[in-house]
């Protein structure tokens, strides 16, 4: 669901207030030119989330969900030389794609890909004392958001900030679909949200270059 309004709105917000620089442009073209979907986030939402990141004062950041890197780059930006930012990423190919995205934009020494399933992945971290991280991007197969969500709780700390990207599925999102897997795992997702007292949370839609979606804040709380 597009319209070309939003897409030119987008576009004046991005040329005025959120322009792209060389290795975003960059990390965007190779991503398109490996093949990859072209499904990272808009750049002023790439710049949101940079602003989130910096107005929480980030200093440790976990994102579920890498493909090309686009994000991870606009999230890095907003650490301090000695922060750190874990990235995971379930298909190999997209993983290197990222790395050398990252490389090139010069934060591959606060950055680290991991590859392989987020959910083998999660509970390494756990055992390496990996947490708590400041701030969760959660941007991966929305059947498991849910899950994403219950670890991310568990390597956070009070005060830690998660975000969810793709919450609305262009409106579908307020009526069940026992065949669609996204549908049911962000239904489960906000049911657990709305139940989880250690989260304080609202959603908001967005509509843009990217269509019609939105994305889900919550603040741990305790």
């Amino acid at each position: 669901m597009t319209n070309p309004q939003w897409n030119a709105v987008d576009t004046y917000f991005t040329d005025t207030i959120a322009p792209a620089d060389e290795a975003l442009t960059a990390a965007l073209a190779g991503s398109v030119a490996a093949g990859l979907p072209e499904i990272a986030v808009a750049p002023n939402q790439g710049k949101l989330l940079h602003l989130l990141a910096r107005i929480q004062g980030a200093r440790s950041i976990l994102e579920i969900g890498t493909l090309g890197g686009y994000s991870t780059i606009w999230l890095a930006r907003a650490l301090p030389t000695d922060g750190r930012l874990i990235t995971l990423e379930y298909d190999p190919e997209h993983a290197e794609v990222a790395r050398t995205n990252i490389a090139r934009a010069g934060l591959d020494k606060i950055v680290e890909v991991r590859t392989g399933a987020a959910l083998d992945s999660l509970p390494q971290l756990e055992a390496e004392g990996a947490g708590p991280f400041d701030l969760f991007f959660i941007d991966a197969d929305k059947v498991n958001n849910p899950r994403y969500v219950e670890w991310a709780l568990k390597l956070s700390r009070p005060g830690s900030v998660i975000i969810v990207d793709n919450v609305v599925r262009g409106g579908r999102i307020t009526t069940p679909d026992p065949d669609d897997p996204a549908i049911t795992g962000t239904r489960e997702l906000f049911e657990l949200v709305a139940a989880e007292p250690r989260l304080d949370a609202t959603a908001v839609q967005t509509v843009g270059a990217k269509g019609y979606d939105g994305l889900l804040l919550a603040r741990v709380i305790g």
